[in-house]
């Protein structure tokens, strides 16, 4: 999904110093102060970002620059936000114990589904089966820290744009292939939130007016296509007529299920129906990226995600089928690459985040 500008005073996670309740920081302001008083002088941002898989905590320069150190853990959401919120705490006790040196300003959130940045919620994930979650309290409660929160897919795009592939662009345009696809905008160096922070929800863009069912509930979503589940999914229905593919007897093999990072690695290993799986992938996906293209006119598409791992199998259909469908002049301004801070981008973005609500920029 994505999010938006960072402006103070829109009821969301501004970029002023202003009141935190307002301004999406939580105002507790004497939990921060505590936690600088215990650590030192502020040097760390810390960023979080939870996904439907993995959880990762990372310590972000306060000045900028890569992670100092990450920590990454199993989400384990379905033991609940509270349990989730307690983890964030140890992983970045534990964060905080290897640097050894310097005090944390506060933690920056990143969260799948839609999000009030205002009140600090998470109004609906279905892939943590959140709903209604106070998520930006329960980690300051358990921290004794500040917190933003932010969509996740946001978080990606500002990072790559803050420190990865997007570096200088004015408008950006960020994918994220994992569980689900998520999105965000960034121009002119501010996420877009639109107008109810709801803004980038690229995954769910129809491709196919009648086709897969999505877990959000409609049909044709790119997402039901190309996340990891939906190639996986490709995949595995295909294989009746490619007996021959490695991938076949996989599927065959009790207790085991085919996943995209296998698709990725037969296609690797000269698996010709995995090759085939893949192009498919990217021209659904340029379907979306060409749209996106046509629409915001960006400088640069960023698109993440353990699947572009995949390479030209997957990029250069993407990038064949999007010139097919591009207006010219709006692909000629724009390029379209894979991300340069994978497994970080988030983290990265997530500490931005807070950077800029608090600092008043990156």
């Amino acid at each position: 999904m994505t999010s938006s500008q960072p402006d103070a005073g829109t009821g969301g996670g501004g970029h002023g110093h202003g009141d935190g309740e307002r301004s999406g920081c939580p105002g507790r302001e004497k939990t921060g102060d505590r936690g600088r008083d215990r650590a030192g002088a502020p040097r760390w941002i810390a960023g979080v970002d939870i996904g439907g898989t993995n959880l990762r905590v990372g310590l972000v320069p306060l000045e900028g620059g890569p992670p100092g150190v990450i920590r990454r853990e199993r989400t384990r959401a379905g033991q609940g936000p509270a349990h989730v919120a307690a983890k964030v705490a140890d992983m970045l006790r534990s964060a905080v114990g290897e640097v050894g040196r310097g005090g944390v300003a506060g933690i920056g959130v990143g969260c799948p589904g839609p999000v009030d940045r205002g009140a600090g919620m998470v109004l609906e994930t279905p892939n943590l089966g959140w709903r209604h979650v106070p998520l930006r309290d329960l980690v300051a409660d358990a921290t004794g820290l500040p917190v933003t929160l932010e969509n996740d897919a946001n978080c990606a795009a500002y990072g790559e744009w803050w420190q990865g592939a997007g570096r200088g662009a004015e408008r950006l345009i960020g994918l994220t292939l994992g569980t689900g696809i998520g999105g965000g905008i960034v121009l002119g160096g501010e996420i877009y939130h639109g107008a109810s922070d709801a803004a980038g929800e690229v995954g769910h863009m129809s491709v196919d007016f009648d086709g897969r069912l999505c877990a959000c509930g409609s049909r044709g979503c790119v997402e039901a296509y190309a996340s990891g589940p939906g190639i996986a999914a490709r995949a595995v229905e295909g294989l009746a007529d490619a007996a021959d593919s490695s991938l076949a007897g996989i599927a065959r093999t009790d207790g085991v299920r085919v996943t995209a990072r296998m698709v990725c690695e037969a296609a690797a290993g000269g698996d010709g129906y995995a090759r085939r799986v893949l192009a498919e992938t990217g021209r659904i996906l340029a379907v979306a990226v060409a749209n996106l293209v046509n629409l915001f006119n960006p400088d640069v598409i960023v698109v993440a995600g353990g699947v572009t791992a995949a390479g030209d199998h997957l990029f250069r259909p993407l990038r064949d089928e999007v010139r097919r469908r591009a207006f010219p002049s709006a692909l000629g301004a724009c390029r379209v690459v894979p991300a340069e801070l994978p497994g970080t981008a988030g983290v990265i973005g997530a500490a931005g985040v807070f950077k800029g609500a608090v600092y008043g920029g990156v």
